[in-house]
């Protein structure tokens, strides 16, 4: 279904990406509108799939996931079998936070968030068990710069 934005819908959008906890009442003055219209563009936008499901956003060093790893694949096997193994052991596996398909010498790119490296090892070793990986590299992130879930909506 496609919907149309138009600069009511962005500013409502934009106020949700920045906190989605706030009430109806609070978006509308934002925005400045009324809880009515907001609450109808709202629904007309999670039904039109423009908003998707609504999470918290934790801090993994507070949680001790103190490691990010981009880890970059490189695989011999393109075949649909080798696919569909490798994206199973992908989704099977909550440290992997981010994983793409890319153009160019590397087949994937990898986040990966864990305790330690010894932690990553683990995950490496239980990775490489259950698909043939031809070559893998793994870089720890020593500062994240910057990290956010916002569009750039303006």
């Amino acid at each position: 279904m496609a919907v149309r934005i138009d600069a009511l819908d962005r500013k409502i959008l934009g106020e949700m990406q920045r906190d989605a906890t706030q009430s109806l009442d609070e978006i509308a003055r934002s925005v400045g509108s009324s809880k009515t219209p907001v609450w109808n563009r709202i629904k007309k936008l999670r039904e039109a799939g423009v908003i998707g499901r609504t999470t918290a956003i934790l801090d993994p060093d507070a949680l001790g996931f103190e490691a990010c790893f981009f880890v970059l694949i490189r695989t011999s096997a393109h075949d649909a079998d080798w696919q569909k193994r490798f994206l199973e052991a992908l989704r099977a596996r909550p440290e992997v936070m981010e994983a793409h398909r890319l153009a160019g010498e590397i087949d994937y790119i990898l986040k990966v968030r864990v305790e330690n490296a010894r932690a990553y090892d683990t995950f490496y070793q239980a990775l490489i068990s259950e698909v043939s990986i031809y070559n893998v590299t793994a870089l720890l992130s020593m500062e994240e710069i910057k990290s956010s879930t916002m569009l750039p909506l303006d």
